[in-house]
């Protein structure tokens, strides 16, 4: 009676915020399906909060009404292409303080149309892929990622449709000019008053003409080779031609 009663009543326990804490588990990964705490935001749709959670990926079944959603605080470490799918009305997406250190290609392709602003702070990214950011308008917070400023990332911020001032807050962590004062800069800074690229084609051409020079020493040991194979080859031969001319009977002496 004891166990009826309580399971009567745990159910108007529980808020009607709460989507639930169902997990399905699919071989060694658990996916966490509808554990997130939904409100209705003021001007109408979802404002959904998966904060805290330690998710390992984006979960599922998330309403098309949703036009915010935090999923900061978490243990994501890469975004999926159909991460957000059907989210057509995403304005504002966080993913602050995962451990992301990849995006693949199409991953906000789905919601390039609505999302305002994107927070991808405090997390493990070294790259920006112009790819992964087309067709976004944002307002977007790349700070605290362990950027690596070299020739790539040089060529990507500029096709890059972020907002100016958030690009700016990007610091260069790391850089393939660690010894001219690059690290510690910010990104566009570094990216207007250097060439990143330059050491690159530097670094290129030393090793074309190295790799060129050590052809040609390889060439000029395997003709000295030759010649000298062939001459005493040649000598051998002479040497062997003159033996038997010697031991020829008919031969006038």
């Amino acid at each position: 009676m004891l166990l009826l009663l309580f399971l009567l009543i745990l159910p108007s326990s529980v808020p009607s915020s709460f989507y639930g804490m169902a997990l399905q588990r699919h071989g060694n990964r658990v996916s966490c399906i509808n554990t997130c705490q939904q409100t209705k935001a003021a001007g109408g749709g979802l404002v959904v909060r998966c904060s805290g959670l330690r998710l390992i990926k984006v979960p599922v079944g998330l309403s098309n009404h949703t036009i915010r959603l935090f999923l900061n605080k978490n243990l994501l470490r890469s975004l999926p292409a159909s991460a957000f799918s059907d989210l057509f009305l995403l304005e504002e997406l966080d993913l602050s303080q995962n451990q992301l250190s990849s995006l693949e290609a199409g991953c906000f392709s789905q919601v390039a149309s609505s999302l305002r602003y994107l927070d991808l702070s405090s997390n493990q990214l070294t790259t920006l892929d112009p790819v992964v950011f087309t067709g976004l308008q944002v307002q977007a917070n790349l700070t605290n990622n362990p950027w690596h400023c070299d020739c790539s990332m040089q060529m990507a911020v500029p096709r890059l449709d972020l907002d100016r001032s958030s690009v700016e807050k990007v610091l260069c962590q790391t850089s393939d000019l660690p010894n001219l004062g690059a690290v510690g800069l910010p990104l566009v800074l570094l990216v207007e008053d250097w060439d990143l690229c330059e050491s690159v084609r530097r670094t290129t051409d030393v090793v074309t003409l190295v790799t060129m020079f050590l052809w040609f020493l390889m060439l000029m040991f395997y003709l000295i080779y030759y010649i000298r194979h062939n001459e005493v080859f040649a000598r051998r031969h002479l040497d062997y031609l003159k033996f038997l001319e010697s031991r020829d009977p008919f031969r006038p002496r």
